[in-house]
């Protein structure tokens, strides 16, 4: 039954290319979130054609949504011939702003070197196109599958999920009574199982001041020299204690296997004039500056934790420091997510890696968030991993490409995970 699947894959190669250089072809770009309706109508009559039930979903009133700019979203339904679990493949529609230093047309799907070069081609539509490829393979071999297969086609990953996701979790599309296995085809190599990812709080620190006239700034108070002290404090306090900070999170790139925090951005003073002005600033001592952090954590650390660490150095800072005053404001949280390595969907694609590849699989945890984290702590859906084709360095790059041959070792691996999980599949209760 595999090498028939196998085989049935690899002749569809040309389809496989032509797909994934047609998602190309629908420039998703988010922010601030254009075509999705456009490239989900597409996939609808594809996969209608196929015997899926179609729901196109808008996430109206959801973070982005609006009539110029809409929140669309595709799942996709096939059942079996009998009762059985649910496998559900999802996939972001969104890409990134496009940016500079193309040698090719970032959405004419260029096709060379046995790559799909284009905006999104890594990250994810070679993805999406593989799980479809797949699906469809299994279905003309194994029509008399037990269970479900169902395919999304989902926006805004790329800034949060709100829209898309996040959305359908909360309206109960990934409830684990009716879905009970996820892979989430992210570009993380073929060779690679994703069990989730390390935990993100963003906030916002200002600090105050006294405005003055700038020639006699002593008449004020200067926010920014206060935020100068905050930073001061986070180079000889903080960031030293987050390097040693270490976890046994398998995460990828080694150098993200430990704490860490990034200034994301610095704003103190005035507000920037428009760019149609052209004179000079005014004189003015700043009265507010304002900081935006981005602390990244482990497992072992909890939310918190990570919160109450920041304002114990503030609170410090504030000690030793006259009229230093500050707030801080949540912007963001998402609490680490890690599937076992025995749940389920993890051990049937462990399982086609080794077969299929003939290699043992790497498990890994992305640095960074994406969809997982709204199935797994919003949906309480844990049986949710990511696997699928593309080097993850290669995301959001100019040149960004997905080879050909690896959608289809992990087309592969994807239809052997659909053949354990719906027609070899024993279930058997969780561990204690």
């Amino acid at each position: 039954m595999k090498t028939r699947l196998d085989a049935e894959i690899d002749r569809r190669r040309d389809d496989l290319v032509a797909l994934t250089v047609a998602l190309i072809r629908f420039p998703t770009v988010n922010p601030p979130g254009e075509g999705y309706r456009e490239l989900c109508d597409f996939l609808a009559l594809r996969l209608m054609a196929r015997g899926f039930a179609i729901e196109l979903l808008r996430a109206t009133g959801a973070l982005g949504d609006s009539d110029r700019y809409p929140r669309w979203n595709l799942i996709a339904r096939r059942d079996g011939r009998r009762t059985g679990d649910c496998v559900h493949f999802n996939s972001h529609s969104d890409v990134v702003a496009v940016g500079q230093g193309w040698s090719v047309d970032p959405f004419a799907g260029v096709v060379k070197d046995d790559r799909v070069y284009g905006r999104g081609a890594c990250d994810m539509k070679g993805g999406l196109a593989a799980s479809i490829v797949a699906a469809e393979a299994f279905l003309d071999l194994f029509p008399e599958f037990s269970g479900a297969i169902e395919i999304s086609a989902t926006c805004d990953e790329e800034s949060g999920g709100f829209g898309g996701v996040a959305w359908l979790v909360e309206k109960g599309w990934f409830a684990p009574s009716r879905v009970q296995h996820v892979i989430i085809p992210e570009p993380l190599n073929k060779e690679r199982i994703c069990l989730g990812h390390r935990g993100v709080w963003w906030g916002e620190i200002t600090t105050e001041g006294h405005i003055a006239h700038g020639s006699m700034p002593f008449l004020g108070d200067c926010a920014v020299r206060h935020m100068g002290a905050v930073l001061a404090a986070f180079e000889t306090e903080l960031f030293p204690v987050l390097a040693a900070r270490t976890t046994s999170m398998p995460v990828v790139p080694a150098g993200a296997r430990r704490s860490t925090l990034n200034i994301n951005s610095v704003h103190g003073g005035l507000e920037e004039p428009d760019t149609a002005y052209t004179g000079l600033p005014s004189a003015l001592v700043p009265d507010r500056c304002r900081m935006i952090v981005d602390r990244r954590f482990p497992i072992e650390e909890s939310l918190d934790e990570v919160r109450a660490e920041i304002v114990g150095l503030l609170d410090d800072v504030s000690q030793a420091r006259e009229n230093f005053r500050y707030t801080v404001r949540d912007l963001f949280s998402v609490l680490p997510s890690m599937t076992p390595r025995d749940s389920p969907v993890a051990t049937a694609v462990a399982d086609a890696i080794r077969d299929r590849l003939a290699i043992e699989p790497e498990y890994v945890v992305s640095p960074g968030t994406y969809d997982q984290k709204h199935i797994d702590r919003v949906g309480r859906l844990g049986n949710c991993i990511a696997y699928g084709p593309g080097i993850l360095d290669l995301a959001h790059q100019a040149d960004e490409w997905v080879g050909i041959d690896d959608m289809l070792a992990s087309a592969s691996v994807m239809g052997r995970a659909l053949l354990s999980l719906l027609v070899n599949f024993k279930k058997v209760p969780p561990a204690a």
